[in-house]
């Protein structure tokens, strides 16, 4: 039973991902704005398993994360798919205190990403009806979650590398 779960440790914490993201912890927010929590799992797992397979968990990220919001119009799937493909593209070294601050400014960059393709959507499907000024708290909104995300990304993508790392290795006889 306990291979099982150290087998399925990557699946496991992928559940969690929509769990948090409901959950939005107010204690771990700046401006009111949360960091965005499924660059967090799909970092470390894009990393070790490659473009491909980050591409794909990025649509099913995508999919489940639209599939839970209230707003229906605006979807999280390009951003997510982008940075799946790009994570998987990065590859591991061995220079521990590069890592972690790598980690950082990776999800920082993902996080901008997947925020300014929300943000273009929003954009163009409210663009004829609205006031140029109306749109800087979306851009304020964008960089607190790309500074929340870097900040808290070395200390939670190194521990699920980790893990990620452990669930995969051979179990030794």
């Amino acid at each position: 039973m306990n291979k099982f779960f150290i087998k399925k440790l990557s699946i496991i914490s992928f559940i969690f991902i929509p769990i948090i993201f409901l959950w939005h912890p107010n204690w771990l927010g700046f401006l009111g704005v949360q960091p965005y929590w499924p660059l967090f799992w799909l970092l470390p797992w894009s990393m070790i398993n490659g473009s491909i397979n980050g591409l794909i968990f990025g649509l099913f990220l995508g999919l489940i994360l639209d599939s839970i919001t209230l707003d229906s119009n605006f979807t999280q799937i390009p951003g997510l798919i982008f940075c799946g493909f790009l994570f998987g593209r990065i590859k591991l070294h061995n220079d521990i205190l590069v890592e972690h601050f790598r980690y950082g400014l990776i999800c920082s960059f993902g996080s901008f990403l997947c925020g300014t393709f929300h943000f273009l959507q929003i954009l163009l499907i409210n663009y004829s009806d609205s006031n140029s000024l109306m749109f800087i708290p979306g851009v304020k909104n964008i960089l607190a979650e790309v500074f929340l995300t870097g900040f808290f990304a070395p200390f939670i993508c190194s521990q699920l590398l980790r893990m990620f790392k452990f669930s995969r290795r051979k179990p030794q006889k």
